[in-house]
């Protein structure tokens, strides 16, 4: 087995070489190989521990802050930045890169006892406190304090040597928001779209089972709604809203940021367990026309499950979403779930498949496997001892061939001839028959086999 990989490696490296650069709006001089670092989580200080096994490791970029609002605005206007300026000296005092997440996908508790509305209200009910990602993203006092809590942080650390990018949220969606507000941003974006009912009505054949619309006032929730086209034009509206958010966050950015920084942000994908296919709840190439660079997330089967299909599936969507621009893998595993823990050789493979398809960073989620609450058992490279061990000691071989091959690896170019055509919206419509109708096939059920049948005779695809 380990032969085997060491030589899919040699060929995955062969081909790498054989590329040639690329001209793009957003260009590196260097390759990234980084992790999601929180100085928050630990259970003890160790920070000076962990930077010396990073630069050992090759790691030369760090992404935090993502998920520190609790930590940071620990009561409204009470400002606590301590765990990041640590964490940004460190780093700088090391020649390690930082990239630095607005604060913003999961809310703390003071700000949900103040304001309980901004607790999303979806078809299910209005969510409940506790888990990552369940605000309405439209709430007024949410982007209010949302806007203070990122410009207090970026006024706090923008003149910071050490930050090269910004990463605006977290894999942002709608998130199901469906509440009396939103479904009124959605009534004035019909009248802005059809300008009449009689427009409206003809074009979703509003006419069947009664559900025509005879005043603007009437206009009933869509949650209820049978007519897949009126619930898949809503759906296209709830993207919109993702879309308009992240561009939100993204203007704000770029008042404190300096030229030689970047914005970017980490989009996910379809998820059966792993990165899939097509994201239903975000039009990716709309919503990354506000940013510098796509970043991704692609999470995948490992072991004697382990077929690159994935891995290249996901860069070649967040290749194509800025025209054949290269992009940042945010988060991939390192050792992730028990399932996934990298046979010797795998690792390597991994991050060479990354760059393969166009990536300028393969960074891991996450450095540290984490002591308590919902992840515990989502491995980092290091596991719960946090020390040395078979997968951190491969990252560093990584990290050595990042360094020397880097200036022959950053910026390549794929020239395709075979491109994969999708729509956010066919997915939608193709879905809403698939879970009313009783169908078990999903729009990413069709679309991916014909990705990999392509992947498999070694045809490279633009999405």
């Amino acid at each position: 087995m380990k032969a085997i990989i060491n030589r899919l490696s040699g060929v995955f490296l062969f081909l790498l070489l054989a590329c040639t650069n690329v001209s793009a709006q957003y260009k590196t001089d260097k390759l990234f190989y980084g992790v999601a670092y929180y100085d928050e989580y630990m259970p003890y200080d160790r920070l000076d521990k962990d930077v010396k096994m990073m630069k050992d490791a090759g790691i030369n970029v760090v992404r935090i802050a993502e998920s520190t609002w609790s930590t940071v605005e620990p009561q409204e206007g009470v400002y606590d930045f301590s765990h990041i300026d640590r964490v940004l000296k460190a780093m700088h005092d090391a020649g390690i890169g930082v990239i630095i997440g607005t604060p913003t996908y999961a809310v703390p508790t003071w700000l949900v006892k103040k304001y309980p509305d901004i607790l999303a209200i979806t078809p299910r009910g209005q969510n409940q406190y506790g888990a990552r990602q369940n605000m309405d993203i439209t709430n007024v006092h949410f982007r209010a304090y949302a806007e203070t809590v990122i410009r207090k942080m970026l006024e706090h650390v923008k003149d910071q040597p050490a930050i090269i990018g910004y990463q605006v949220d977290n894999e942002t969606k709608a998130y199901g928001t469906s509440g009396p507000n939103v479904q009124q941003l959605f009534v004035e974006y019909m009248k802005e779209k059809f300008k009449s009912l009689d427009s409206l009505n003809k074009a979703f054949g509003l006419d069947y089972w009664s559900n025509r619309i005879n005043s603007w006032d009437d206009f009933p929730s869509v949650n209820g709604s049978i007519n897949a086209s009126l619930t898949g034009e809503f759906a296209k509206f709830q993207r919109k809203l993702v879309t308009d958010y992240l561009a939100w966050q993204a203007k704000i950015v770029r008042e404190y940021k300096r030229p030689d920084q970047f914005i970017t942000q980490n989009f996910d994908f379809d998820w059966r367990g792993y990165s899939y296919g097509i994201q239903p709840d975000v039009d990716h190439f709309a919503a990354v026309k506000a940013l510098d660079v796509a970043g991704v997330d692609i999470y995948h089967p490992t072991q004697d499950h382990l077929t690159g299909i994935e891995i290249s599936f996901g860069g070649d969507l967040g290749r194509s979403m800025k025209n054949g621009q290269n992009y940042l893998v945010i988060e991939t595993e390192a050792q992730g779930f028990a399932q996934w823990l990298p046979y010797p050789g795998q690792l390597r493979l991994q991050a060479f498949s990354h760059l393969a398809s166009g990536a300028n960073m393969v960074s891991y989620w996450h450095w540290h496997s984490i002591h308590n609450s919902a992840e515990t058992y989502w491995k980092g490279l290091l596991s719960h001892d946090f020390e040395p061990n078979p997968t951190y000691d491969e990252a560093r071989t990584i990290g050595a061939d990042f360094e020397k091959l880097g200036p022959h690896l950053v910026n390549l170019k794929k020239k395709n001839d075979v491109a994969i055509l999708f729509s956010n919206e066919a997915l939608t419509a193709f879905n809403s028959f698939s879970f009313g109708w009783g169908a078990r096939e999903t729009y990413n059920d069709i679309l991916r086999p014909f990705y990999d049948a392509l992947y498999k005779i070694n045809v490279g695809v633009d999405v």
